[in-house]
């Protein structure tokens, strides 16, 4: 059975007591259709074999994921519901958001990771450059066209176009796009010379020619662009990647989000998973509940430093 959204604008805990027994409610703070909403159902249809019981993906959309945080944090124990959150939600919105209306660390607990994505460095045809340190010495060189697209601001992007403005000696102007569809027009177009963004904005259109991929910021190159080098191989020290992780609220059982976790991680094995992961540019990631928040306190203590160097308020 296929994992569907829940189309209602209604509060999910207002449902009878009795809609909600056997179904795991997955929740995504994202529109249809993005990244981490792709994720959510890829792993979700297998989820339900996994689990015997229907699992659902509903999308509570909003204030870059924050409005499904708190609908997540206030879940009552009785009713099963997981989130999908990326570290925008987890990680860039506690240091920089005033009034969250959610702590990561006493409101929830770590499920299990599912993927890792990184990102790619890209500039417009029109830009004179076919290597990244090529990248670097324009831009100190060129100050005034320091701008680097990002899909959005306050994402890891930003933050990440930011640190390559540093590795070039320059202050870099961060220009923040609402979603990678106007950010690839733009970049394809030249009004934005520079771009950092997921790989699945960018293989294509590299591809096809229509802008240049310089490096990507994994520590391993990617099967679908074996030609581009990471940012270490080109010799410049950076390194990053993004993650999709599930989160239970702090109200769940300790014994049910075991289990949860001991499904996620069955599913994070099989082949067919990882080949629709591939297809999407992701890299998936099989790990335990105590796995998990070891890498989440990994992961911020490499950004925070950055985040709050950068000054950044939404």
């Amino acid at each position: 059975m296929a994992a569907s959204v829940l189309a209602t604008t209604s509060s999910l805990w207002a449902l009878p007591a009795q809609a909600q027994d056997g179904v795991l409610r997955i929740i995504v703070g994202y529109p249809p259709g993005g990244a981490t909403d792709r994720v959510a159902r890829i792993v979700a249809d297998k989820l339900q074999a996994s689990l015997g019981s229907t699992v659902i993906v509903e999308n509570k959309v909003g204030a870059g994921g924050r409005v499904a945080a708190q609908f997540v944090k206030n879940a009552p124990a009785s009713q099963p519901v997981l989130m999908l959150a990326n570290p925008a939600v987890m990680v860039v919105a506690p240091l920089v958001v005033n009034n969250l209306g959610y702590d990561p660390e006493q409101d929830f607990v770590p499920v299990s990771e599912v993927n890792r994505y990184v990102f790619g460095v890209a500039v417009a045809s029109a830009v004179p450059v076919k290597e990244i340190k090529h990248l670097l010495a324009w831009l100190k060189a060129n100050p005034a066209k320091a701008n680097i697209g990002v899909p959005a601001t306050g994402s890891l992007p930003h933050f990440f176009a930011l640190m390559l403005g540093q590795q070039a000696g320059v202050e870099a102007e961060a220009v923040g796009y609402k979603g990678s569809a106007p950010l690839l027009t733009d970049l394809m177009g030249g009004q934005v010379p520079v771009a950092v963004d997921t790989l699945d904005t960018l293989v294509q259109q590299h591809q096809a020619g229509k802008l240049r991929l310089l490096a990507v910021s994994g520590d391993a190159r990617n099967a679908a662009v074996p030609d581009v080098p990471t940012l270490k191989e080109a010799g410049v020290n950076l390194s990053a990647a993004g993650w999709n992780t599930f989160f239970a609220p702090q109200s769940m059982p300790a014994a049910q989000v075991q289990r949860y976790a001991a499904a996620i991680h069955k599913v994070m094995q099989d082949p067919e998973v990882h080949k629709q992961f591939a297809t999407n540019y992701l890299d998936p990631v099989a790990s335990t509940s105590e796995q998990t928040a070891k890498a989440l306190q990994a992961y911020k203590k490499q950004w925070a430093p950055v985040i709050q160097a950068s000054g950044y308020k939404p």
